[in-house]
């Protein structure tokens, strides 16, 4: 595995299309993503700083290009960030701070901040628990969407509510050996 201080934002953005394709899509993890990865409406952007403060500006920033655009053009941003917050606690903590600093910034009932890291962990599962994968990404990673793509793609999908249930049942089939057999992680990916 690469050593994550010389990820650069081809790397990054490299590994994270890969973890996309063979995990979020190839697993079906999430049924809305497909669509707008084959249209070309996911936005990557890499965020190569270590300080948190100047994160949730670009994440303002972010924001701020992802309303100003149609959705048809540019549908989600991945802001994808290999430097800053190893540790998921801090991760957690930061994104909770990033979700009322959207909100403040007027950005409630239009976009959602989804979170994705590479220690993931639900509250009461173990470390080594599968089921954490669905949220593991190969760096940290916060992920922008609009609210009423989501509200779209969840009235198209029959029993939207089911999806966390199902995608833990993949993963237990799937197995930690299958899940490292994905090759997902940092560095896994030629830019």
């Amino acid at each position: 595995m690469s050593d994550p201080m010389v990820i650069d934002a081809a790397q990054a953005e490299a590994d994270t299309r890969r973890w996309l394709e063979r995990a979020v899509i190839g697993l079906n993890l999430c049924p809305f993503a497909k669509a707008v990865h084959v249209k070309g409406q996911i936005h990557y952007v890499t965020y190569l700083d270590t300080h948190e403060g100047r994160l949730i500006d670009a994440l303002l920033a972010e924001a701020r290009a992802l309303v100003a655009l149609d959705a048809e053009v540019r549908d989600t941003t991945l802001l994808i960030v290999p430097h800053a917050l190893a540790d998921f606690l801090d991760f957690n903590d930061f994104t909770e701070r990033a979700e009322r600093k959207l909100a403040r910034a007027g950005f409630d009932g239009v976009l959602q901040l989804a979170s994705f890291h590479p220690h993931f962990q639900f509250a009461g599962t173990e470390a080594d628990d599968i089921a954490n994968a669905t949220n593991r990404a190969p760096y940290p990673t916060l992920h922008l969407l609009r609210e009423d793509s989501m509200d779209r793609a969840v009235e198209a999908f029959p029993e939207a509510e089911a999806i966390f249930e199902r995608n833990i049942e993949t993963l237990e089939a799937l197995g930690p050996d299958g899940w490292t057999a994905l090759d997902v992680g940092p560095g896994s990916a030629t830019p």
